[in-house]
């Protein structure tokens, strides 16, 4: 199999159970209040300020060289839409500070970052091909369930039309198999673990903010986080 096939299929089993948590559940079903959704979106925001900067600071390597990533980076959108969001009822709550394992995410990407950027691969895989597949349905959800007004508080849900969004996926899983990777199973593994990390980082939110367990309507496919996050 080629690696875009090989990180579809041996990660299905851990985008399912992502999608089934607590947290997530409650997104995909619009029933996360703003205070709920600002604190994801603020932990988001940290893993997103450890991985796009070591994207672009190995850009050249072998294995990220295939990719083009000015097109995906999330960064500035989701400092806008929390901007937008943290209005003085929310930060009247006070923010909280980051869950632990979103730190022990970022210093796992500031690991990789140091000594092995081939690993990044698999980052870059479960948040943007997770972005891309999902995020036109949860900005929908999203801005019903908060009551937004069209176009404002999701921009990090926005990659354009139907047909472009298709268009970035196709192009990020085409650079998976030119990627020149020294060991792709090593990725894929990574990606597995980044499932899991996600998984640590929505249940540890789920509990401080009371985010009940409801099983949530699962689809197949590639990654999750914003179905969530082909993540």
């Amino acid at each position: 199999m080629s690696l875009a096939e090989r990180l579809k299929v041996e990660t299905r089993p851990l985008h399912v159970d992502v999608e089934r948590s607590a947290l997530i559940a409650a997104l995909l079903r619009g029933r996360l209040d703003r205070h709920a959704y600002l604190a994801l979106l603020q932990n988001l925001q940290a893993i997103y300020a450890a991985l796009e900067p070591a994207l672009r600071r190995h850009a050249a390597h072998p294995a990220l060289a295939p990719f083009d990533l000015d097109a995906l980076v999330r960064g500035a959108a989701l400092a806008a839409d929390i901007a937008m969001l943290d209005d003085d009822s929310v930060e009247a709550a006070g923010r909280a500070p980051l869950e632990p394992a979103t730190i022990e995410y970022i210093d796992r990407l500031a690991h990789l970052n140091r000594c092995a950027p081939e690993l990044l691969v698999a980052h870059a895989y479960v948040r943007y091909l997770g972005d891309l597949n999902g995020g036109q349905l949860l900005g929908r959800i999203v801005r019903n369930a908060l009551g937004l007004p069209p176009a404002s508080g999701t921009a990090f849900y926005d990659f354009g039309e139907v047909p472009g969004v298709a268009v970035l996926a196709a192009r990020f899983r085409s650079a998976l198999d030119r990627s020149a990777l020294f060991d792709a199973s090593a990725v894929v593994a990574e990606a597995k673990a980044a499932f899991q990390r996600h998984r640590n980082v929505f249940d540890e939110l789920a509990r401080r903010l009371g985010v009940g367990s409801e099983p949530s309507a699962t689809r197949t496919g590639e990654p999750p986080m914003r179905r969530t996050a082909d993540s």
